[in-house]
């Protein structure tokens, strides 16, 4: 049995998916290096790495997962932010081994505050919240030009499709009918009669703000442990890009909103209002919402996860073989949307919604 321990899908430690990343085999792909750090996030093997004296940030996938091409898209996304002067670690190589993809990138500027912190874990500080929020609006002004299409049908991608379009369910049977391994995953689940009763309902709150929303390539797992930090509480580097896609600059902010304010691994936590507001403000400080956006935002919130959460359950169910993952992913497409239909979830979209 590893004695690394990976995160999971609550609060306690367990073994990895994934074996950790060996001494010998970053060797075999960066040259003669040595792991000096194992993250523990729980969707693929990466570590920081020493080389020459400098550190170096390689990730493991299995290509059912993420192969050359599908690693191809976000690269392509990442040079173009750095282009464009967002602080992006540098994309310096990419190999396939076997049924492996590796990526390895600069291992960024700044503190890893949050490296050990379970994801979605809140900010610190309300000065780091209002700072991402500012960073996800200069992130966003960047990605401005990036024209590529979405990205094609693979596990693990944050996408906004089924509920950005006039008729969900058709989009929906659609979205399914692309990916085998989540229909085969749905058929232990009343997936349509859930949909048409929980988020069918919220989408019609949205709907009326679709044709407002411009299609932007975001970063779609915006949360503190995926920023580095400067000493005065600014954020340094953005990292893992693994969930981009076309969606909107709206999603994005819902996704950051939803990710750190809402105590979702910890339930009965007081949801984090003042969090979610500064992330908001300082969102806004730099790049002001639409009237399309700002009405958009708190009818997106409770659907904002939705899509990831059917990729995830794909992805438990036809890659890791984890039942018990597979029906957490599951209550999460439909429970995450019912949460806000409660008494915290009601008063932080009004809060929202009165900005």
């Amino acid at each position: 049995m590893s004695s690394h321990l990976a995160h999971g899908l609550d609060t306690d430690p367990v073994e990895p998916d994934w074996a950790p990343l060996t001494d010998a085999e970053v060797t075999d792909v960066v040259g003669p290096a040595r792991v000096v750090w194992r993250s523990p996030r729980p969707l693929s093997a990466a570590a920081v790495v020493e080389r020459d004296g400098r550190r170096l940030f390689v990730k493991r996938h299995h290509i059912t997962v993420r192969n050359l091409e599908g690693l191809a898209e976000e690269h392509a996304f990442l040079r173009h932010l750095q282009r464009h002067g967002a602080p992006v670690v540098e994309v310096l190589d990419t190999a396939e081994r076997g049924e492996w993809a590796y990526e390895v990138h600069s291992a960024g500027i700044g503190m890893d505050l949050y490296r050990d912190a379970l994801s979605w874990s809140p900010f610190r500080s309300a000065v780091h919240a209002r700072a991402a929020g500012e960073a996800l609006a200069r992130l966003h002004l960047a990605a401005e030009g990036f024209d590529a299409p979405r990205r094609r049908v693979q596990p693990l991608v944050a996408s906004f499709t089924v509920f950005a379009s006039g008729d969900p369910l058709l989009a929906l049977e659609g979205h399914v009918a692309e990916r085998p391994e989540l229909a085969d995953a749905l058929k232990d689940f009343p997936w349509c009669e859930d949909t048409e009763r929980v988020l069918v309902p919220l989408h019609e709150r949205l709907s009326p703000h679709l044709d407002g929303l411009a299609p932007l390539w975001t970063h779609n797992d915006w949360h503190a442990s995926n920023l580095l930090w400067d000493a005065g509480g600014q954020v340094a580097t953005v990292l893992d890009f693994g969930m981009s896609d076309r969606t909107t600059a709206v999603h994005d902010l819902a996704t950051a909103i939803e990710r750190n304010a809402v105590q979702w691994l910890q339930p009965g936590y007081p949801v984090r209002e003042e969090d979610a507001m500064a992330v908001l403000e300082g969102y806004r400080s730099v790049r002001p919402l639409t009237a399309d956006e700002t009405a958009a935002l708190p009818a997106l919130l409770p659907l904002v996860h939705a899509e990831f959460a059917l990729s995830e359950l794909g992805y438990f169910h036809g890659v890791t073989r984890s039942a018990h993952n597979a029906r957490l992913a599951y209550e999460y497409y439909v429970g995450h949307a019912e949460w806000f239909a409660g008494t915290d979830g009601k008063r932080l979209l009004r809060r929202l919604a009165e900005g």
